[in-house]
């Protein structure tokens, strides 16, 4: 049985105190939480700030990316080593927002994946179509294409540290949520994608997060699935009652 996890990515949102009121008012909330998973994903320039809000505490620290090098002349950059040094465990690698607006490709992930399991970081890596891929009935095409460049020569033992989220690009921000069954769906066929690449005992420990406007209405049904581990949620993270009850739906 795989155990839910639930991860906050923060996005570009928030200041300093906004950013620990919300870390202290989850941690107070999810105490005593059991059988799921909690992690939140701050801006970088709060990582700091934020780990001191959640030290001690079942809710874990992640960032929102990093960079392939462990140091050096790259400016703005933050490397792996740095965020396990300021208390990270999570790096989302790969979400669609750096994909399809800042140009990343599967194979700058894939540095990014490699370089996080270097350092002991627990990479969530993200794949999705837009909608003119499932209009065109290509989902699993661009899933599997994705999957395949941004993992490329990872072991079966570094694929067991590695959360996948699925999050449809056109469900992102934008209100409108695949149904439990289309979700289920290609969770699925990303989990026979690791038996194909892998062996039965990996597909069967990998966790599949869901990402797409997830909310505390349709977060039971969704995680519900047999193939949907939990979720990397957006919006309703930046509320300490909507996120803890995607937390109350992934438990439930």
């Amino acid at each position: 049985m795989r155990r839910p996890f639930i991860a906050g990515n923060w996005k570009m949102n928030l200041d300093r105190a906004s950013a620990v009121a919300l870390a202290e008012g989850l941690v107070k909330k999810a105490a005593g939480t059991d059988g799921v998973d909690i992690a939140i994903c701050p801006p970088s320039l709060y990582l700091d700030a934020v780990a001191a809000a959640v030290a001690g505490s079942n809710v874990a620290l992640g960032a929102q990316d990093m960079y392939h090098e462990p140091k050096g002349a790259f400016t703005g950059e933050i490397s792996g080593a740095m965020l396990c040094d300021i208390g990270c465990k999570y790096v989302i690698l790969g979400h669609s927002e750096r994909r399809h607006v800042l140009g990343e490709t599967d194979e700058d992930i894939n540095k990014k994946v490699l370089a996080a399991l270097e350092v002991g970081l627990l990479p969530i890596v993200c794949v999705g179509e837009l909608l003119s891929d499932r209009k065109s009935g290509t989902t699993m095409e661009v899933i599997r294409r994705q999957f395949e460049g941004s993992l490329a020569g990872i072991s079966a033992e570094q694929m067991q540290q590695i959360t996948i989220a699925y999050e449809p690009v056109w469900a992102i921000g934008t209100g409108e949520v695949a149904t439990p069954q289309q979700a289920e769906e290609v969770h699925l066929d990303l989990r026979k994608i690791m038996v194909q690449r892998y062996n039965d005992e990996v597909a069967e420990v990998v966790r599949i997060q869901y990402g797409g406007s997830v909310k505390p209405d349709n977060a039971a049904e969704l995680i519900g699935q047999p193939n949907i581990d939990g979720a990397l949620v957006g919006g309703a993270a930046l509320k300490v009652d909507s996120f803890i009850g995607i937390i109350a739906g992934a438990g439930s």
